[in-house]
């Protein structure tokens, strides 16, 4: 049985978040025998009693089974902090969401992420600076993260994806329902364009109180935080006041004193938040004028002397291992060792048969 269906298991138990669960994982060594736990062993690893009779109980009512058919059946993928997928930005906040619900596909290049965030209750003038804004960073190779909420965040997702670039939005509900209800073409959309993420199990109601705790998800993809135009009570206010705490910049849109969907952002102006007046301002305070060469370098930049020789060698055209090792006379198990984690890293693709290609041109001189 896959493990990560224990991980979901688990985290359906009210009282077990990411600091129990690494607690019992840290006890059991492993998910699935925590799921199986016996209540002395569970005791030891620090539960309550109250938590162990939600858990034993969970035992009885769940068939993990046939959720995980539920789950794979509408495509959804979980990713739990043991994934090399997991985004490494959120592992670094502090709880992390133990299991992550991925409708979409995430992918290493939306490390280089930004936030737009605001009120539902848009005006022109919002909505031209959201969609100037996440065109601009799309078009940068910069993935927006938004809610799908109304208002700004629907802007977002939409312009971003206009200009062809990539999009997330983390919802208060689980990823199977679409909140709210009138999104849901754009969230399909988005599937293919980037991904629909929650922490909130399938099936989870779009609950007032889901929203808030779920806005640490969307700051903590992120490298920073822009709140467009927010009231003063705003549910932005809550992710800018996250990535503050993430040690995330937070960006501000200045708007008029008079303006109601201004006073957030003023307000958080005020209080220290970088004023945006330009894009070009948000990526050089970033530093992500060069985010299209970073990615390249960070993807395809060969590692070491034998992937540069590589990477000379395999071009456009399909060539098979023995012939890649014949052209460069190095060893079979160095140029095979050395294609697997070329392949990882994007640099080259087995079209089969054990024929490789090249994905791009990439930079082959290598400094030691």
């Amino acid at each position: 049985m896959d493990d990560k269906r224990f991980w979901v298991g688990l985290t359906l138990v009210r009282g077990i978040g990411a600091v129990r669960l690494r607690a019992l994982i840290e006890h059991f060594g492993d998910a699935a025998s925590a799921w199986q736990g016996a209540p002395d062993e569970l005791r030891a690893a620090g539960l309550s009693e109250k938590i162990i009779e939600r858990l034993i109980e969970a035992r009885k009512s769940v068939d993990l089974n046939q959720l995980w058919d539920k789950i794979v059946a509408q495509g959804i993928k979980i990713l739990t902090w043991d994934d090399e997928l997991y985004p490494p930005r959120l592992k670094e906040i502090e709880q992390p969401p133990p299991v992550l619900y991925v409708r979409g596909e995430l992918l290493p290049e939306d490390h280089f992420a930004v936030a737009i965030v605001g009120t539902r209750k848009i005006t022109p003038y919002g909505r031209q600076v959201t969609e100037e804004l996440s065109a601009f960073l799309a078009a940068n190779g910069v993935t927006v993260i938004s809610g799908l909420a109304r208002g700004v965040d629907a802007v977002a997702h939409s312009a971003a994806m206009k200009t062809g670039g990539r999009t997330a939005a983390v919802l208060g509900c689980g990823v199977d329902r679409i909140y709210p209800p009138e999104h849901r073409a754009l969230a399909e959309q988005m599937m293919s364009r980037g991904a629909l993420i929650s922490d909130y199990p399938v099936g989870t109601a779009p609950d007032a109180s889901n929203f808030p705790p779920r806005n640490r998800i969307i700051s903590g993809l992120s490298l920073a935080v822009v709140v467009v135009e927010a009231g003063e009570t705003s549910g932005a206010l809550i992710t800018a006041e996250f990535a503050a705490e993430q040690g995330r910049e937070v960006f501000a849109v200045p708007g008029s004193i008079l303006a109601p969907q201004s006073k957030g952002t003023n307000k958080l102006i005020q209080n220290g938040a970088l004023p945006l007046l330009t894009p070009e301002d948000l990526m050089q305070a970033l530093n992500l004028t060069r985010v299209g060469a970073q990615k390249s370098a960070r993807k395809i930049l060969p590692a070491d002397e034998v992937e540069a020789q590589l990477m000379d060698t395999i071009g456009n055209e399909p060539m098979h291992v023995d012939e890649i090792r014949n052209q460069t006379g190095l060893p079979i198990e160095k140029v095979s060792a050395a294609l697997v984690m070329m392949e990882l890293k994007g640099m080259v693709r087995q079209v089969g048969g054990m024929n490789y290609v090249a994905v791009r041109e990439v930079q082959s001189d290598y400094s030691a």
